[in-house]
């Protein structure tokens, strides 16, 4: 037990600075350390039951893993976003601490006392056990930690059962026996094991977190020079294998600068991500959108023909110029169209000929589309016939 509280209160520490650091991102963990502070509090507690009044200690021990255990319960709700469960928590907490208390200092029980206590934790690990059943993700640490609260579970139940089928015989920790060293051994294991796997959980949503962000621009939520290269590297190795057509698209916004100095960054801000709202609306599932800094944006379009991609980008070029219902000012944009020449062509030439088309387009007077007839060769050259 002594070493369970000195791990609990090092886990709560390392919960708190997880939570200092990714409290947005992460939910639940502050939660979860207060719950560990709190069943510290239960292992002292206990631990000055011959001090203390002994009835006066017990009942502030098992109060406190109440507390500490259902705040675990919802810390796991907002991890898992959903609305914590308030009430159930203050009538669960409130009436086991009255229950408990009336079995002790009233009408002794224990076995009364040990089943109530055992049936409400019951209930707050069942239900973090539910909500990962239902909302957890299906990776391992999802897994390992929806099965630990499973175990938890059943044991904390167990006890509860015992104690009220065969009375207080064999469950009173107090009373050296086998069944009280192993609840107690499983008990303390699981304590720990838990904070283990929730952390597990927690660190799998961190790094998909972390992986988002290296890849996907802060501001419009879509992918930034790397996520989009890592994009182009798949659709290209299609390309090899397939021989489908690869199609780009240069998309740059008109007189962006003029909407700053007009209007302010803030709002210049809420355009770029309104347009890369727009655009993203305007694609296929598999096409993929990505900032390239400033008011610049790139499309990639794998298996589109040059003509289809065309339609797309004048789709993109009206539903820009249209209201936005939004009370943005409005916008226009020039796009540049190149089709992917061979499969030995790269990516920075694929772009600077999209990019030669989007500059016509921007000479040629904005707030129109060019198209670079270079690359219509390879797997293009059949749709080539069909560009004006």
């Amino acid at each position: 037990m002594l070493m369970t509280t000195v791990m609990c209160g090092a886990m709560s520490i390392v919960m708190f600075s997880v939570y200092r650091s990714f409290r947005r991102e992460v939910d639940g963990l502050g939660h979860w350390s207060a719950g560990l502070l709190l069943l510290v509090c239960a292992s002292l507690l206990f631990g000055t039951r011959n001090t203390f009044p002994g009835e006066v200690s017990l009942l502030g021990a098992n109060a406190s893993l109440l507390l500490g255990i259902g705040l675990s319960m919802l810390g796991t709700e907002k991890f898992y976003d959903q609305k914590p469960s308030l009430r159930f928590y203050a009538l669960a907490c409130g009436l086991g601490t009255a229950g408990l208390a009336w079995y002790l200092l009233v009408h002794a029980d224990f076995s009364a006392r040990v089943a109530l206590f055992s049936l409400t934790v019951f209930l707050f690990y069942a239900r973090q056990a539910q909500l990962v059943w239902s909302h957890g993700e299906r990776h391992f640490s999802s897994f390992f930690f929806g099965g630990l609260m499973l175990v938890q579970a059943g044991v904390v139940l167990t006890r509860g059962i015992s104690a009220i089928v065969y009375g207080g015989a064999g469950i009173n920790l107090l009373v050296a026996g086998t069944r009280a060293s192993i609840y107690l051994a499983t008990a303390n294991f699981m304590a720990l094991l838990l904070t283990v796997g929730f952390m597990t959980v927690a660190t799998r949503r961190l790094q998909t977190i972390l992986e988002r962000r290296s890849t996907h621009d802060p501001l419009t939520q879509v992918l930034n020079r790397r996520g989009f290269g890592d994009a182009y590297a798949r659709e290209k190795a299609k390309l090899r294998r397939y021989r489908l057509p690869l199609t780009l698209l240069s998309i740059d916004l008109d007189y962006f600068k003029s909407i700053n100095d007009s209007h302010g960054h803030a709002v210049g801000d809420q355009v770029l991500a309104h347009v890369a709202t727009v655009i993203s609306g305007a694609l296929r599932e598999s096409d993929c959108v990505a900032r390239f800094g400033g008011e610049e944006f790139v499309v990639l379009m794998p298996d589109m023909a040059p003509h289809h991609a065309l339609s797309a980008a004048e789709r993109i070029r009206t539903l820009l110029c249209a209201p936005n219902g939004k009370g943005l000012p409005p916008c226009t944009v020039s796009i540049g169209v190149a089709c992917q020449a061979s499969a030995d062509e790269e990516l920075e030439q694929l772009l600077s000929r999209a990019d030669m088309a989007l500059y016509q387009a921007k000479e040629n007077g904005r707030d129109r589309i060019e198209f670079d007839i270079v690359g219509l060769t390879g797997a293009c050259a059949t749709s080539a016939s069909l560009v004006s």
